[in-house]
């Protein structure tokens, strides 16, 4: 018999309403970027390079179509989380708290990226792609082609990699990315422990995205096993 322990689960979702919300978010960020580099000329607000905001859009933005990505986003994270623990879970129903602790976007242009890196205190993150070129506009580009603006995922294990052997034996472990394409309107929901990188972007539109970082907790409080030494 053979069993495979700790997976990594990606969970992508469609917004349904996407076409509506994300022009309106698209000028409400490039408004806030805009208004930034007014206010701050030092800050890093160029329209050719890589912008990010602080995390609290959740106090900043009070706009009907923000709030329904929101709401999309807590109804996809319930998804995931619940199919992803359904055979750790309580067999008896239970009530989930969900808390979106930080919320910010990023533009990016100009060949500009955002290197490899972790989020913490927080069980889940996610990415949501407001705006980009279309996948077969964005794929031509002379020189990444279709590495143009994709969201790359490294495996757990690839802090091991560099003095570790490698045969046909654990062939399984070498192909240790993912290139998640970004397209208008997807979700991308992943464990924050999860190294991951937004590739080089240079296209005709910036590459606008939201990211969140989540926490989810039982009402009845969040340990699940017998942790006292035997």
């Amino acid at each position: 018999m053979l069993t495979s322990y700790w997976p990594v689960p990606l969970a992508t979702h469609l917004c349904p309403d996407a076409a509506n919300i994300n022009p309106v978010l698209a000028r409400v960020f490039r408004a806030m970027r805009a208004t930034e580099a007014l206010n701050n000329p030092d800050a890093r607000a160029d329209t050719q390079g890589f912008y990010a905001s602080n995390d609290q859009l959740l106090k900043r933005i009070d706009l009907p179509e923000f709030k329904q990505l929101i709401q999309f986003f807590a109804h996809s994270l319930q998804q995931t989380v619940s199919a992803v623990n359904k055979d750790t879970w309580p067999k008896e129903k239970i009530s989930l708290q969900l808390e979106i602790l930080g919320c910010w976007f990023q533009i990016q242009n100009g060949m500009a990226f955002h290197d490899v890196h972790t989020h913490g205190n927080c069980s889940w993150s996610g990415v949501y792609y407001v705006q980009i070129d279309r996948t077969e506009k964005r794929i031509t580009h002379p020189a990444i082609g279709e590495q143009n603006g994709v969201t790359r995922f490294y495996g757990p294990y690839s802090q091991w990699q560099a003095g570790a052997h490698m045969d046909f034996g654990n062939a399984y472990l070498q192909k240790n990315t993912i290139d998640v394409e970004p397209e208008e309107g997807k979700l991308v929901l992943f464990p924050a422990y999860l190294p991951h990188k937004a590739m080089p972007y240079e296209g005709d539109l910036d590459r606008i995205i939201v990211s969140f970082n989540a926490q989810l907790h039982a009402a009845q409080g969040d340990q699940l096993f017998d942790f006292s030494a035997r």
